[in-house]
């Protein structure tokens, strides 16, 4: 029994002693985020899988954990050894949690979860799937977490404001916005978990969450002013007033669960897929919720002109740092000792050269040869892969900076590869471009557009278990909704329509287990063009700048309008980063956007 399944082994006997059959254990904090702080890892805790995104559920004789497509070789590796199975989640009789659970669940059971990391729209299924069986749910108590000795504490690290020339629209101005909204739809008051919308909406920004600049807090607000509950020893003096000053009181991080029972006779709008479920059962019983996307109320995923006029400098300047690291990894590639984790960390300090930057936006995946196949590899520095003048790195990597985020993904060839990868790798760029060529009416979604750049590559048979692209905070969560592109429909979740200021990546791949992976991203800015009597046509501006390797194109996989796309796409590149480049870089630089 290795060290991950003896703590399953002690849960096990709490469960007994609490009369639970079933444990469940997301992927979570209080706010429902993506990106959780080291005090809320308590899957990786009992898993050992380590990857953003999966649920471990705990029987008192089988485990399980279930995970999304970028994540199945990863989850394989890390699970060796262990009891818990793996559940590859869209896969062909693979069922879904909730699924599962109701599938095997005794009459009259109990389900258990730490009520404060699930959400409420899950709890609220579970509750209506469980009701057939009679069966029961426990949701106040963490009774995973309470185990875990020498727990992390959670951190609540200084909060700061952003100026206008940065944000470009004032908090109070945000707020009376949303308070016209709040009065068109005969909305009382407003409760926000979300982390991201929170920090947006009250332009501050935090060091709570690695590599996201938001802090925990929640946001109560009215017609009149609103609560802030958050760790007052995050904020100086100075941020406290200006809120003040704006009608936005502190108050203890906690008391929002008791506040809510307080409350009386109101209508009160919610997500629930965002407001965890123990806060939900807390709301007093005379409220009447309403639950909906509350992105009509907090527009961040639209990007102002400052934003908009800020974002297109930054990824300018990002661009000459990551073409900066392709030159220096060409050059010394098999001169010198390299390794996945010695390049990523070269590419970071050229990164913290750069005037406002604060940090990574995520961990740098850093993908030699067949570790690029798992979409999202982690490179161990004591254990990782030596670079050598063959095959390809995979590099997806991002910055956070006072001007915006960036994510951007170069596949790099350093040596010889094969024609079958090099058809790939040339099918792969065709199709990142065919999507960000795209010239689309109003009204359009990602589902819509999907299709352009998973096309070239369904053609020859070939899939990637992810979506293709998903949108980008500004100087806030590397993954924000609700833009994307991916071609599967959520049926509990209305596609969004691709508004003008949308900020959305462009990420097609292959990726060949136990062989290469291929990933090409840029961000996307969606832009009106030309209105006529058809109605408002919309395209997208690029706004990453760095040269596509050449060394990985096979022409003959090209067509004559692909070939005129990436050509000017790199004369694009060239043009704006030659200036910022050495003698021997811009020399460089100049051969690989040569055109075809």
């Amino acid at each position: 029994m290795n060290g991950y399944d003896e703590r399953i082994s002690v849960l096990r006997e709490v469960m007994r002693q609490k009369h639970v059959d079933y444990y469940v254990i997301p992927t979570a904090d209080d706010h429902a985020s993506e990106y959780v702080g080291e005090y809320y890892k308590v899957r990786n805790h009992y898993a050992g899988f380590t990857g953003s995104a999966g649920t471990l559920v705990i029987g008192r004789q089988t485990a399980g954990l279930w995970t999304d497509g970028r994540y199945f070789i990863q989850a394989q590796e890390q699970l060796k050894g262990s009891s818990v199975r793996l559940f590859s989640m869209g896969q062909e009789g693979i069922p879904a949690v909730a699924e599962y659970i109701e599938r095997h669940m005794p009459e009259g059971g109990t389900l258990a979860y730490d009520g404060r990391m699930v959400d409420r729209a899950w709890g609220a299924q579970m509750e209506k799937r469980l009701a057939k069986k009679h069966a029961r749910i426990q949701w106040e108590e963490d009774l995973a977490g309470n185990l875990w000795k020498d727990r992390p504490i959670l951190t609540s690290r200084p909060v700061y404001e952003l100026p206008l020339s940065l944000c470009g629209k004032s908090r109070r101005d945000k707020l009376e916005e949303l308070r016209e909204k709040m009065t068109e739809e005969d909305q009382d008051q407003v409760l926000l978990s979300s982390l991201d919308d929170i920090a947006w909406l009250l332009n501050l920004r935090g060091d709570d969450v690695e590599h996201t600049p938001v802090f925990l807090a929640f946001l109560l607000i009215d017609r009149k002013q609103a609560g802030l509950y958050a760790f007052k020893e995050a904020f100086s003096d100075e941020v406290q007033t200006a809120l003040e000053r704006d009608g936005i009181y502190l108050k203890p991080y906690d008391q929002i669960y008791e506040d809510v029972k307080k409350l009386e006779e109101i209508t009160l709008l919610l997500d629930s897929r965002r407001t965890n479920d123990a806060l939900y059962r807390c709301i007093g019983k005379n409220v009447r919720v309403v639950s909906k996307d509350v992105s009509r109320f907090i527009p961040k995923a639209v990007k102002n002109t400052t934003e908009i006029d800020n974002l297109k400098r930054i990824h300018i300047q990002d661009g000459v740092a990551v073409t900066k690291f392709i030159y220096w990894l060409k050059s010394r590639v098999g001169k010198e000792r390299i390794t996945e984790a010695s390049a990523a960390d070269h590419l970071e300090e050229l990164r913290k050269q750069i005037a406002g930057y604060k940090d990574l936006s995520f961990d740098t995946i850093s993908a030699y040869g067949a570790n690029a196949a798992m979409m999202h590899y982690s490179a161990d520095p004591g254990n990782c892969a030596e670079l050598k003048p063959e095959g390809m790195l995979l590099v997806d990597s991002g910055g956070q900076y006072e001007e915006g985020t960036t994510d951007i993904t170069r596949t790099i060839v350093l040596g010889k590869i094969s024609d079958g990868i090099k058809k790939h790798y040339t099918l792969t760029v065709k199709s990142m471009l065919n999507l960000a060529s795209a010239r689309f009416l109003y009204g359009c979604t990602g589902y819509t557009l999907d299709i352009l750049a998973r096309g070239p590559l369904w053609d020859i048979g070939v899939d990637y278990r992810c979506g293709t692209g998903h949108g980008v905070g500004y100087l806030l969560s590397v993954h924000e909704g609700p833009n994307a592109f991916r071609w599967k429909q959520n049926p509990e979740q209305e596609a969004a329509v691709l508004e003008a200021g949308m900020v959305t990546t462009d990420e097609p791949g292959v990726y060949v287990e136990g062989s290469h992976g291929i990933r090409i991203e840029n961000e996307l800015l969606c832009c009106k063009g030309e209105k006529n009597e058809y109605g408002q046509f919309m395209h997208f501006q690029i706004l990453t700048y760095v040269p596509i390797d050449l060394d990985g194109v096979d022409i003959q996989w090209l067509a004559p309008e692909d070939i005129r796309r990436l050509n000017a796409y790199h004369q694009s590149v060239y043009e704006t980063l030659a200036p910022f480049m050495t003698e021997d870089e811009r020399k460089w630089l100049k051969n690989a956007t040569r055109p075809l």
